[in-house]
């Protein structure tokens, strides 16, 4: 389970009650700010073609960067 769910978060409201901003550590706020990039990126390259497992291996060898 993502860690960044088990955070208890402390809301700061205005003088009525309504919720106005959210307080949580900042490790948290890394590993949610990490998550969110990783989702654009796949959102991003969602329409791309994909590749066989093969076919990938191929061109990693072709370009050298694995060995033949």
């Amino acid at each position: 389970m993502n860690a960044a769910l088990n955070v208890r978060p402390k809301f700061i409201v205005d003088a009525k009650g309504r919720k106005k901003a959210v307080v949580i550590p900042f490790d948290a706020y890394e590993k949610l700010m990490e998550d969110l990039a990783d989702l654009a990126a796949a959102a991003e390259r969602r329409e791309e073609k994909t590749l066989s497992h093969e076919q990938l291996l191929k061109e990693l060898k072709d370009d050298g960067l694995l060995p033949a």
